[in-house]
């Protein structure tokens, strides 16, 4: 039947609808008592006689078997079923193998919160920003976007205020010109849900389109970007099972604004944050979800960092909301020069991405690494209050602690809230060990984002209480109001910052 519609399709160019009619003799799930619900029609399947015994009573009809083959054919059949039963209620049930797909040969061992070497010398960002920002001879780019890669070419050239877009092109460069493909998927991913990306550049003369990432090197490995349908949960699914099959390339999935992961939840319980537990398969697939409360309501704000959080155990999970270019460079890298591969989750800016103080030195990119937690940038000694914080809100404290308090009070910035990074917060607040005021500060409710994943964890360290600065318990993540918005957040970072 299915190869006759096959059959049909592929001649006709017309779909086939093909309409099985079926039932389970003994209820939905073989257990069940169907008579409950459906008694006239389990009524009449109980009188009909079995598939297997019509078929038999045909072939014996036209002298094609035996009459005594059917049970021959049935006893057999048990008696197999009974041995291979037998056989598996003796044995030990253990765990599939480590090999999976020969892909994975190299690929092996437990997360670590070691610093990886995610350094690019300067000589070659430099030399991949040329490549990234030119276009070929005859090739007509828009104006205003011309302006914009010229712009970025200058920061790299000058060695300062590299923005979000730049890091993220230049991280992307040098991983392909080391061989390691690039695969992202996400709505207006080619240019960027806020306009930061601008990895595809469009003809404006005849649409033809140039990817810089493409052109970067000799022998480099291929950046491909899909602008894919609202389809969330179908498009993460693809997603996973790609970075189930290719762990050496670096496979994105990008939300146009965080909240729609809602729409792939199944996805993120049943694979992403359960996977390993489950089948003893490691994946390294990237969420990026913008996030942060920008005033554009209950949809557009929170990426829902909570719900990551409470699925987190086992370092199944590396959830991380890193505030500078940078840092989201080192990020990036982090995830594919590692020997393992975890599912990564990026809350990422919006705001941020044209922030004037979110921007970082080429020499932060020729240098260092990713730091799971980054102390106050002043070095305040023996301040009255510490205040940590995650994400876009640091910036905000930063700016108003500019104009008073600025001595008295230290903000710490937690980069990676799972794997927790003990040792390393545990290093950097021995340096506040006489302070006895100690804040969490968040823009999300105060049943949402990190609260209450962090403040236990925190007073287990500093041995005192955590007070919470956030919005009041909600409902929602976010008020549809700007003016209730700008008020909610003028207050978070009042009752942070007063002593």
């Amino acid at each position: 039947m299915v190869q006759l519609a096959a059959a049909y399709r592929k001649n006709f160019h017309k779909d086939v609808v093909i309409d099985v009619v079926c039932y389970r003799r003994f209820g939905h799930n073989e257990g069940d008592e169907p008579y409950f619900t459906q008694p006239q029609m389990y009524e009449r399947i109980r009188s009909r006689t079995p598939l297997d015994r019509v078929y038999a009573d045909q072939l014996i009809n036209e002298k094609i078997i035996s009459s005594q083959k059917p049970k021959e054919i049935s006893t057999a059949a048990k008696q197999d079923m009974e041995t291979a039963f037998a056989d598996v209620r003796s044995s030990t049930c253990t765990f599939p193998g480590p090999r999976f797909y020969p892909e994975w040969d190299d690929i092996s061992g437990s997360y670590s919160h070691e610093k990886a070497d995610t350094a690019v010398e300067k000589s070659k960002l430099t030399a991949f920003s040329q490549k990234l920002y030119e276009v070929p001879e005859g090739f007509s780019i828009y104006d205003k976007l011309a302006r914009v890669l010229e712009k970025r070419l200058d920061t790299v050239s000058n060695g300062k205020d590299i923005d979000w877009g730049t890091a993220e092109a230049l991280a992307f460069a040098s991983l392909l010109s080391r061989g390691i493909p690039i695969r992202l998927s996400g709505q207006d991913s080619g240019r960027g849900t806020f306009s930061q990306r601008h990895s595809v550049i469009r003809d404006i003369t005849n649409g033809d389109l140039w990817v810089p990432l493409n052109h970067i090197a000799r022998d480099q490995a291929e950046y491909r970007v899909y602008d894919s349908f609202l389809s969330e949960a179908g498009v993460l699914g693809f997603e996973y099972g790609y970075a189930v099959a290719r762990p050496g390339v670096l496979t994105l999935w990008e939300a146009q604004f965080g909240d729609f992961v809602n729409n792939a939840q199944a996805v993120i319980d049943l694979y992403i944050a359960a996977g390993e537990a489950k089948w003893q398969r490691q994946n390294g697939l990237v969420l990026l979800l913008p996030h942060g409360y920008e005033g554009l309501g209950p949809e557009h704000s929170s990426a829902r960092p909570e719900r990551f959080l409470q699925l987190c155990a086992n370092d199944n999970l590396q959830v991380c909301n890193p505030t500078t270019p940078a840092q989201y460079f080192h990020l990036l890298r982090r995830q594919m020069v590692r020997s393992f591969r975890k599912p990564l989750v990026i809350l990422t800016p919006k705001s941020l991405l044209r922030h004037p103080m979110a921007v970082s030195e080429l020499e932060e990119l020729a240098s260092g690494s990713f730091s799971e937690i980054l102390d106050d940038p002043e070095k305040i000694e023996n301040p009255d209050r510490v205040v940590l914080c995650s994400g876009k809100i640091f910036y905000d404290l930063l700016q108003k602690r500019s104009e008073s308090e600025k001595d008295r009070i230290a903000v710490i910035r937690m980069e990676q809230f799972y794997p927790f990074p003990e040792q390393l917060l545990e290093k950097v607040i021995s340096r506040y060990k006489d302070t006895r005021q100690w804040y969490w500060v968040q823009e999300e409710p105060a049943n949402m984002g990190g609260a209450d994943f962090v403040r236990p964890r925190l007073e287990k360290l500093v041995g005192d209480v955590v007070h919470c600065v956030a919005r009041p318990a909600q409902a929602s993540p976010a008020t549809g109001f700007s003016g209730i918005h700008k008020q909610e957040q003028a207050a978070i970072i009042k009752k942070a910052l007063t002593l």
